[in-house]
């Protein structure tokens, strides 16, 4: 059986849509037609046996969340395989763990997306395009001093995504494998 996860984006945040973990996965072992439901981390990854139709599990688990807690999240799906792809091909293998990010996309961006975000790199960013998954290296500055904000990657992006470090990355490829 292969694994998966589920990926919301923004969920306890600063005091901000706040999913309990525990009560998520007692809900979605009970109202959806996951199997072998965990978390890693209270940032929003859902394990789970691969489901049958990914999309709708998706789907599922959104409506579920907002029914549940009054939060709209995005849930993005990777399989185990999917996340080794990424990894594998992420161009920044001499990052730092804590500055590499993937961010995951729901589907493909609009065409123009990376040069778009190129334009607001600073100094020491790089990022590039990996399937469905947006690789940034945001360098020795971090997350604490970049322009590319959620709304500049939204609006270039034209998809909703959520990003995880590398060492969450990493992590998330031990749990589904």
């Amino acid at each position: 059986m292969t694994r998966s996860v589920l990926l919301l984006r923004a969920v306890n945040v600063s005091g901000r849509n706040s999913v309990p973990m525990a009560r998520l996965r007692e809900m979605l072992a009970t109202e959806t037609d996951l199997a072998e439901v965990s978390t890693y981390i209270a940032s929003g990854n859902i394990l789970c046996a691969t489901p049958t139709n990914p999309a709708a599990s998706c789907a599922a688990v959104h409506e579920a969340i907002e029914a549940e807690f009054g939060v709209k999240t995005p849930v993005i799906h990777r399989d185990h395989a999917q996340l080794v792809a990424s990894e594998k091909a992420q161009p920044f293998p001499d990052g730092e763990e804590k500055y590499v990010h993937a961010m995951f996309l729901e589907a493909a961006c609009r065409a123009d997306a990376v040069e778009v975000l190129e334009d607001r790199l600073q100094p020491g960013e790089s990022l590039a395009l990996v399937d469905d998954d947006l690789w940034i290296d945001y360098g020795s500055g971090g997350v604490h001093s970049t322009k590319l904000t959620k709304a500049v990657l939204d609006r270039a992006l034209g998809v909703a995504g959520t990003a995880r470090n590398l060492r969450t990355v990493r992590k998330l490829i031990d749990l589904t494998a």
